[in-house]
């Protein structure tokens, strides 16, 4: 793994659901935002559909409230939803159209966005069918908004992306240390109590954020890192 990149000023982070850019990217987040970077965070859906026992009504506005604290943490201002609905996310034009209409107006030059491998590891359990729809989608979603002919109605073509990273994939090729921010990454993950209170069991966000940055940190050569493969644009 090499360094990521840091000269560069604006990110999008593009995941399905409230909480997901908590189980480690957002200690990266605090690094870039420490730096002055500006990131915003854009959610395909609200989360409603995830917490068992609770009405759909109910939890999307909480975790929507959630996700706003969470990114507050690690100084992120700006959070955006494009309202596909939980656990149903489709990759797709619509979505697409979506992805590249918010990265023309954005305008960042680097995008963040989640696995869509189909499992965690080469033996862990399947990915959510979300996060796989979303992840793909970004990556062709980065190349539509460059394109003026495609879906010239959301407005003119943004040619600055210049790399897509995705984070929780087994094979990264880059790496942000985040030693001196995983304590924030662990606050904003705590934010989600409410998720995390329906996950039922005794999750540790501290114990967990630190064993697969530790894991991660031992490839990189620090204590704790945030692995990252990255996908030129061109």
């Amino acid at each position: 793994m090499q360094p990521m990149p840091e000269d560069w000023t604006k990110a999008v982070a593009v995941v399905a659901h409230p909480d997901d850019l908590e189980y480690g990217v957002a200690s990266a987040v605090a690094r870039w935002t420490g730096q002055g970077k500006e990131v915003v965070y854009l959610l395909a859906t609200r989360g409603e559909a995830g917490i068992a026992g609770l009405q759909p009504d109910q939890v999307g506005p909480l975790r929507v409230e959630e996700e706003r604290r969470s990114a507050a943490v690690v100084g992120v201002r700006g959070v955006e939803f494009l309202d596909h609905q939980d656990g149903l996310v489709e990759y797709g034009v619509p979505l697409r159209r979506d992805l590249a209409a918010a990265f023309r107006r954005l305008q960042p030059e680097t995008v963040i966005t989640g696995s869509f491998d189909l499992t965690w590891g080469e033996e862990g359990p399947v990915n959510h069918s979300d996060h796989r729809a979303v992840g793909l989608a970004v990556l062709d979603a980065c190349r539509d908004a460059a394109n003026e002919w495609v879906f010239a109605e959301s407005g003119p073509a943004w040619k600055g992306i210049r790399d897509a990273y995705v984070a929780g994939t087994g094979n990264p090729t880059h790496f942000a240390d985040v030693t001196a921010t995983i304590d924030a990454g662990v606050a904003s993950l705590r934010e989600h109590q409410a998720y995390i209170d329906g996950l039922g069991g005794d999750f540790d966000p501290d114990e967990f954020l630190r064993n697969m940055a530790g894991y991660v940190g031992l490839g990189a050569g620090c204590d704790y890192a945030v692995g990252f493969r990255r996908y030129p644009m061109g």
